[in-house]
């Protein structure tokens, strides 16, 4: 999750959130160089106080300084196309499908894999909070995937517009009533990841947090065996 006076991404927990923090990272370059000529040339022509002709009139540099920003921008846009693709294709490999629904102001989650197996997911208030627990973002019932497996989210809601977002795993999907939304992710690694509504949905929007658990698929086993006893 994000600390205090960090200036950078959370830690990618996904190979998207990985892709999307590289191509960040190679924009960042690209536009770090553009500004140091923009900004060596600016300066060297004001204060130089020669003048020349074939600077001030003359049609080569009007062509490079035109085709040149064109070159970076295609550099800029096929990966950045690249990405957006891949954000938006669910493949046929997930192995799990969990159903996101947004409420005023709680989470609710279904499991469609396995008969019966729903939940709905609240914010912990502040007094009951233990320690190593974070304020706004500890809920009472974790939702719990497997690490190295694709994961289907179909994500709607049933009052107004949410927005389910996890940053760590590259996530951020609209809940809209009456619509069906889907997006897939992979968690890399075991740990717990923080999330929160990212669309204004009234009053007590900061209040719905989103807290997902991966652990390894054996352990996920008999979670989902302790759950649905439970249940």
């Amino acid at each position: 999750m994000a600390q205090w006076g960090q200036l950078g991404f959370q830690d990618g927990a996904s190979p998207m959130m990985e892709q999307l923090i590289f191509f960040h990272d190679h924009a960042l370059l690209v536009l770090l160089l553009i500004t140091t000529l923009v900004g060596y040339l600016t300066a060297s022509f004001m204060l130089s106080s020669l003048t020349s002709r074939y600077i001030l009139e003359q049609q080569t540099i009007e062509t490079i300084w035109t085709i040149l920003p064109a070159i970076i921008l295609v550099f800029l846009a096929l990966p950045s196309l690249r990405l957006l693709y891949l954000l938006d294709e669910v493949g046929m490999s997930c192995l799990l499908t969990i159903k996101a629904t947004g409420n005023q102001w709680y989470w609710g989650y279904e499991y469609s894999d396995f008969k019966g197996m729903e939940f709905d997911s609240y914010m912990l208030p502040e007094d009951t909070l233990e320690a190593g627990q974070y304020r706004l973002l500890e809920v009472d019932r974790r939702m719990v995937v497997p690490t190295k497996t694709d994961v289907r989210m179909l994500i709607t809601s049933n009052d107004v517009i949410h927005s389910w977002a996890v940053p760590s795993l590259g996530v951020k999907v609209d809940a809209i009533p009456g619509r069906l939304n889907q997006t897939s992710f992979m968690a890399t690694n075991e740990g717990v990841f923080y999330g929160q509504c990212s669309e204004i949905c009234g009053t007590n929007h900061s209040f719905m947090p989103i807290t997902i658990e991966a652990i390894n698929v054996d352990d996920f086993s008999q979670w989902v065996m302790l759950t649905t006893q439970e249940d």
